[in-house]
């Protein structure tokens, strides 16, 4: 089997290489919005399989793996920052408290297709101005859900507490992956 990872994310390549398996990176160019009738549980798999669905149609041999990780607090969800204001925004709004990371992976072959979610609970402690003014310019999060990376500074300085997967809020909920695709002999 031929797997493909449909994700520039360099989270996404190292961990899924992290796993053992041997894959090819392919682009998919689709819209990615959440229409108001999805929930915030599932808005993440939504996304994935919006993503699986926009991709050509497989081949035999061939098994595609999407992904897509949204954060939310406060019945809202928190996507990818649009600038340096809306990054300082997400990260005023999650500071001091606990909001939850959802990932969702879409795993295709040309006959199958599996779809499940992960979340994970995290927790943050209070964040001064000049934390997340610090963070944001030496760390520019403008490709992550929520405004952070839990690899990175905020994430080892800030972090209080988390109940899930690591891998979960870092982009991959590596388990769910490998459990899947050794299910369908990729390995």
């Amino acid at each position: 089997m031929k797997l493909l990872l449909a994700s520039q994310s360099p989270r996404r390549k190292e961990l899924l290489s992290s796993l053992g398996f041997e894959f090819e990176v392919v682009k998919i160019d689709c819209e990615e919005i959440i229409p108001e009738h999805i929930t915030i549980e599932d808005a993440a798999a939504y996304l994935s399989d919006l993503k699986a669905d926009a991709f050509r149609s497989l081949e035999a041999d061939e098994v595609l793996l999407t992904a897509d990780t949204v954060v939310a607090v406060d019945d809202q969800i928190l996507g990818k920052p649009k600038n340096e204001e809306d990054a300082f925004n997400m990260l005023r709004s999650l500071s001091g408290r606990t909001h939850q990371v959802y990932t969702g992976i879409t795993i295709k072959t040309a006959h199958q297709v599996f779809t499940e979610t992960d979340v994970a609970d995290v927790t943050l402690d209070e964040l001064s101005d000049e934390e997340i003014n610090y963070y944001i310019q030496n760390y520019k999060p403008f490709d992550k859900a929520g405004s952070y990376g839990i690899q990175e500074w905020l994430g080892m300085a800030k972090i209080t507490n988390m109940k899930g997967s690591f891998y979960t809020i870092m982009g991959l909920p590596t388990h769910l992956v490998y459990k899947i695709l050794k299910e369908i002999s990729v390995m």
